[in-house]
Order: structure tokens, then sequence, then C-alpha cells
């Protein structure tokens, strides 16, 4: 993998800059990102259930107002008979 760009900071002569404070500075900036993805998610999560709740209020109303005009069109006469 030679044509792969190296990381900033590496040196394959071993004189590159990787005492611990620079690679703890890495680690804190790897674990301040994943908390923001992690908080990201956890609103995800909230909004996704807030649709899925509407979803599923709608999909009531659909059926109660398909069961209405069932009961309007057989009161009209509109259904066609089974014969």
């Amino acid at each position: 993998m030679a044509d792969e760009p190296e990381p900033p900071g590496y040196a394959r002569d071993g004189q590159g800059d990787h005492s611990p404070g620079v690679v703890l500075r890495y680690l804190r900036r790897i674990d301040n990102r994943l908390d923001r993805v992690v908080d990201d998610v956890r609103e995800l999560k909230i909004r996704m259930t807030a649709v899925e709740e509407n979803l599923t209020s709608l999909n009531r109303r659909f059926a109660r107002l398909e069961t209405r005009v069932d009961r309007i069109e057989r009161r009209l006469e509109l259904t066609e008979t089974a014969s």
C-alpha cells in the first residue's frame, strides 16, 4: 500500500512527532467527535419515534375513514353486489 497517503505527523524513518501529547490530542478529538455522533443518533431516535407515532395515528384515521366510506356507499347502494 505504498500509494496510500500517510496520516498527519507520520514519518517512516521514525522522525515524526509521536509524543504522547500529540496522540492524546488526536484521541480527544476523536472522543469529542464520537460524543457528537452519539448525541445526533440519540436525537434521530427521538425524532424517528415521533414519526412512527404520527404514522400510526394516520393509519388509524385512514382505517376509520375507509369504514365510514364503506358504510356510506352501502347506504347509497353504490357498492357492486356479488353475483
